[in-house]
Formats: C-alpha cells, sequence, structure tokens
C-alpha cells in the first residue's frame, strides 16, 4: 500500500471552529483532511487492517484480543465472556467493537513499516497543533489513539472519559471516515443530560472531526443488525503532560 503524507486541509477555518468550542464546549469540522487523505486513509481502515477485538473485561477493565487470540480462545468461551459483559452493561457499562491501538503498536514495533504508523506521528504533530489552536488548551501536550471499526451490533455505553492515567483526558476526538450512513443503521454519538434525555447526536460522518471537552456523558448507539456498512474512526483524547 503506497502511503502518501497525511495532511490536514490548508482550508480549515481554524478561528471559526475555534469561536464554536469556546460557545459550547464541542465543534465539529469537516473536510477536516485534504481529500486524497481521506480516501487513503479509509481505504487503510476499510482493507488494510489487522483488528482486535475490544470490550469491557470480566475485571471492569478494558480486554483487547488480537485475531489470533479471539481464534485461540474458541467461539464458545469468547460468547460466554461477551454475554457477561452485555449482562453487566444493562446496569453499569460496557463496550464491544474491533480496534487497532495505535499508540501501542506503534511503541511495541507492531507491524513494522506498515503505514498505519505515519497516523500517530501525524496525531503527535500536525494534529495536536490544531487541537490547540481550537481549543485554546496551551496544556495540550501529546494525543493517544485507536482505530476503531464498529459491525452490527457494536456499541459504548454511558461514560464520561475521566480516566486514571498520569496525563488528564482533556479533550476528546474523533476523526470520522465513514463513507455512507442512515440514520436509522445508529452508531450516532450521543451526548446524555442527567435526567436521561439525550441533548445532542452526532452521526457517523465522512472526513469530519469532532471535538469536546471532557466530562461530558456520552455514548455509541448500537448499530443496527440490517446496517451495511461499517462505522470507521480514528478515535483518542489530546491529553497534558501529566502528573
Amino acid at each position: 500500500m503506497s502511503s502518501p503524507p497525511v495532511r490536514l486541509n490548508p482550508n480549515l477555518d481554524v478561528a471559526a471552529a475555534a469561536d464554536a468550542y469556546r460557545r459550547y464546549g464541542w465543534v465539529q469540522v469537516a473536510d477536516v483532511f485534504e481529500g486524497e487523505t481521506a480516501e487513503y486513509l479509509a481505504k487503510m481502515l476499510e482493507t488494510g487492517i489487522d483488528w482486535d477485538l475490544a470490550f469491557q473485561g470480566e475485571d471492569g477493565r478494558p480486554a483487547v484480543l488480537t485475531r489470533q487470540q479471539v481464534v485461540a480462545q474458541g467461539d464458545a468461551a469468547l460468547q460466554q465472556k461477551l454475554r457477561a459483559m452485555m449482562t453487566k452493561a444493562g446496569s453499569g457499562y460496557g463496550f464491544l467493537y474491533l480496534t487497532y491501538p495505535l499508540i501501542t503498536a506503534y511503541l511495541t514495533k507492531r507491524d513494522p513499516g506498515h503505514p498505519v504508523h505515519a497516523i500517530t506521528e501525524f496525531l503527535n504533530d500536525a494534529f495536536v497543533q490544531l487541537g490547540i489552536a481550537i481549543t485554546g488548551r496551551a496544556d495540550i501536550v501529546k494525543a493517544d489513539g485507536q482505530l476503531t471499526r464498529y459491525r452490527p451490533g457494536d456499541f459504548i455505553g454511558l461514560h464520561n472519559d475521566v480516566g486514571s492515567e498520569a496525563s488528564d483526558r482533556l479533550v476528546a476526538y474523533t476523526l470520522g471516515l465513514t463513507r455512507t450512513w442512515r440514520a436509522d443503521w445508529g452508531g450516532q454519538l450521543l451526548f446524555h443530560d442527567a435526567a436521561g434525555d439525550v441533548i445532542r447526536g452526532h452521526a457517523p460522518r465522512w472526513n469530519t472531526l469532532t471535538l469536546f471537552s471532557v466530562p461530558q456523558y456520552h455514548s455509541v448507539a448500537p448499530v443496527a443488525a440490517y446496517a451495511q456498512g461499517p462505522r470507521l474512526s480514528v478515535v483518542g483524547w489530546l491529553r497534558n503532560a501529566g502528573r
């Protein structure tokens, strides 16, 4: 797979995005990448990634299994774990989707030579600078990230993104690379108030950046069984230097 540079759209109206973020604590930016970059990244996520399976583990911590580990587990054992997760999600928190952990893969030299690592380098260079410019958060110094692929039934339950890591999650981001999506296919990024009402929702979109301040309660609606394509994105947080 050839690997053109990962480049932002040079015509972004950063000032308008910054004004919206300052007013509302969130913003969406359309056409965030150059067209060639968006096509290239989407193609990579569609056909060029060896995905892991991510779900809420039995110990309450995220579980990530490689394709080989999924096969080794056996279908019966895996389904038992997923059923247990679903039961707990009904009264607590749960999630299920396919992932590629960008930072971990980069640091452990997973898939050496794969162009996916250029995404990690982009996130911690041009993208961090864009995040600072839009949010006004001078304490942002780095970005983590993962690729995500949602299939029918995949979801993330209600949470507020407050983590326990040494570096704080300041701003959450989603770089949407879903080509086409229908409203009834689910998969919306939903924001919730204290009464349980949905106060805002964003459908999966093509070549669109979503930024929002942490903490805010949100979820990702389950993808419908009849959805005709994957929900694809790069997601993560912009972080400070840590304690």
